[in-house]
């Protein structure tokens, strides 16, 4: 008697759900509506890149063993800041955060895997995740936004790069970023 019971409980069930041509399901997708609107936002800020002094924001992690720090393979993990203007001293807005590599045997071009997490105004708490190439002896780089966090959630987008100093001495660069993301 119970196997009957659950049996049939069971067929009653399969056959609400499973409709010929699937009308439950289109009748349950039909009712979902999300609407989704996309802002544009524009960034501008510096990305200051300190391999050298007492407090650097490079540390290598990887690369050939009788290698420079600018060999092919060499892989080094930032924390570096994220300014509103060029000089050190500028406002902090932010960090980028993540590693790059090189990854080019015939040019000095990096493969860029890093977040800009935004400490300041109103994406505080937000990040863009960046993940692509940059062929650092080019004036200008573009490279992609692949998405983002908090309010940049489902971003995308890309980001400018343009070295405005480098110090072949220390290896210290001061870059400048436009960012441009687009996101719900």
């Amino acid at each position: 008697m119970p196997s009957s019971i659950s049996y049939t409980l069971f067929t009653i069930f399969s056959t609400l759900l499973t409709t010929s041509n699937g009308a439950f399901c289109e009748k349950y997708t039909e009712g979902i509506v999300i609407k989704r609107f996309e802002k544009t936002t524009h960034l501008h800020f510096y990305f200051h890149d300190i391999v050298s002094g007492k407090n650097p924001t490079t540390a290598r992690i990887a690369g050939p063993p009788n290698g420079t720090a600018y060999s092919f393979g060499s892989t080094v993990m930032i924390d570096d800041p994220l300014t509103e203007g060029p000089e050190p001293t500028s406002k902090l807005v932010g960090r980028a955060q993540g590693m790059y590599a090189i990854a080019s045997q015939r040019d000095a071009s990096l493969l860029m895997v890093m977040n800009f997490a935004f400490m300041e105004g109103t994406y505080n708490g937000s990040s863009i995740s960046i993940l692509g190439r940059n062929p650092v002896m080019d004036d200008v780089r573009e490279m992609p936004i692949v998405g983002g966090s908090g309010l940049f959630r489902s971003a995308h987008g890309y980001a400018l790069a343009h070295t405005i100093a480098f110090d072949f001495k220390t290896g210290d660069a001061i870059v400048e970023y436009n960012v441009h993301v687009t996101y719900y």
